[in-house]
């Protein structure tokens, strides 16, 4: 099969843009299929000698291969101004996409009002905020949802701009009548349209041209299998299908065509904002897996919660997406500890769970069963082959894969695009 995926196993942040650096590589097409510009990808690649960091919120990371095309599926939603400033900002690090960006013009629009509608909407949830990036993405969602959002191609209709107020009116009516200039929108987007003309696309045409030629078609999910709006921990979740069934229809790509899932899985485990974390360690564990492994957001800066690694969670994961293989990364950021425990069980008075809660008063209950594994204590960020990891290390991995029945393909081990090993 000509169509790879690459997704997010916990919530998000688990390394996912290094994987799709490397495998960009022999890639032709990268798509993103869902979410926004609140995804953040970190790509750390060896230019003339020296390392170079892109950051990736919206684009396809796998740009930062030359020869690879980027699109930007119907699943997206997308904020214009925040599209360019990222690419500007890219192709000034000498990053050149100049015939190999392109954007759906089926995918939905995010305005800036969306972003203030996301602010009021946390106030509104006061003490119960689910820790939005306050990106717009979920109002934007909503208005998709709800049939009166605007997509891409309204940009270019002659009555966007009575659709644009009409859309802004229905805002003041349901939250006040904030401070936003919407004539002065509407100039702004003529121009921004003007620009964003040469990406627009039929991306459904587009994309299977791609596989019918033999094109290799790689999708690059964003956010994860827990912050999906349907199998995560809801209400604590993003607006869009992040697991395998947001590739189909954020892309329209039918299941047949999609060969290789591959599911990224954190060393450990981290999210960002509220919601249940049943293997938090807010202790001096926690502190170490945040310092060491360097746990603040690509796109809000905002420290992750950090855990012992949640195999209950990765079980619930693979249910839905069903890997063929996994990515483990951040490996080296256990490098210190004594011991590592995995997350194997949750317990509910005594009573094992048959798999992860939709209750989340639930998910507040439980106990989890822990397995204890000796900690290797010495540096593996130079290590290039899986049999020369410490015999400790590769245990941990082994367990991994016993417990998933899902073998562990790449091992990163820094944070260096050189520092993944491949397991034979």
């Amino acid at each position: 099969m000509s169509v790879s995926v690459v997704l997010g196993s916990q919530w998000g942040d688990e390394g996912k843009g290094k994987l799709v650096d490397i495998l960009a590589a022999d890639i032709d097409v990268c798509a993103r299929c869902a979410g926004g510009n609140n995804a953040g990808h970190t790509i750390v690649v060896p230019i003339n000698g020296a390392k170079k960091t892109f950051a990736f919120h919206l684009l396809p990371s796998g740009l930062v291969n030359p020869s690879c095309a980027g699109l930007i599926g119907n699943g997206v939603v997308i904020h214009v101004p925040s599209f360019f400033q990222e690419l500007d900002a890219l192709e000034s690090q000498g990053l050149n996409c100049t015939g190999r960006l392109f954007v759906s013009d089926r995918a939905h629009l995010v305005f800036d009002f969306h972003q203030v509608v996301d602010g009021l909407k946390e106030i509104e949830l006061g003490g119960s905020s689910i820790g939005t990036t306050k990106k717009g993405i979920g109002p934007a969602y909503s208005g998709k949802a709800s049939r009166s959002g605007l997509r891409v191609h309204h940009l270019f209709d002659d009555t966007f701009a009575a659709k644009f107020r009409k859309l802004v009116e229905g805002r003041f009516k349901r939250y006040g009548h904030f401070e936003y200039d919407t004539e002065g929108e509407i100039v702004r987007y003529k121009k921004l349209a003007e620009r964003l003309r040469p990406y627009v696309i039929d991306s459904l045409t587009y994309v299977h041209e791609a596989i019918s030629s033999g094109k290799r078609v790689l999708v690059e999910g964003a956010n994860a299998a827990m912050l999906d709006i349907d199998f995560g921990t809801y209400p604590f979740v993003t607006s869009s299908s992040t697991a395998i069934g947001g590739v189909c229809t954020g892309l329209g790509i039918p299941p047949k065509l999609i060969g290789n899932t591959i599911g990224v899985i954190k060393a450990y485990t981290t999210r960002v904002g509220g919601g249940p974390f049943p293997t938090e360690q807010l202790n001096d564990v926690g502190v170490h897996l945040q310092e060491v492994g360097c746990e603040y957001g690509t796109t809000t800066g905002r420290r992750r919660r950090c855990g012992w690694l949640d195999l209950v969670v990765i079980k619930h994961s693979n249910m839905i997406n069903g890997f063929d293989s996994f990515n483990l990364t951040k490996l080296d950021v256990l490098d210190q500890l004594s011991e590592i425990k995995v997350g194997v069980k949750y317990l509910v008075d005594g009573k094992e769970l048959t798999g992860f809660p939709a209750d989340l008063d639930v998910v507040g209950k439980v106990e989890v069963e822990y397995v204890t594994l000796p900690g290797w204590q010495s540096s593996i960020e130079n290590v290039t082959s899986y049999k020369d990891l410490p015999e400790n290390c590769r245990k941990y991995i082994e367990f991994i894969e016993e417990f998933t029945k899902v073998p562990v393909k790449w091992i990163g081990v820094g944070p260096g695009r050189e520092s993944m090993i491949t397991k034979p």
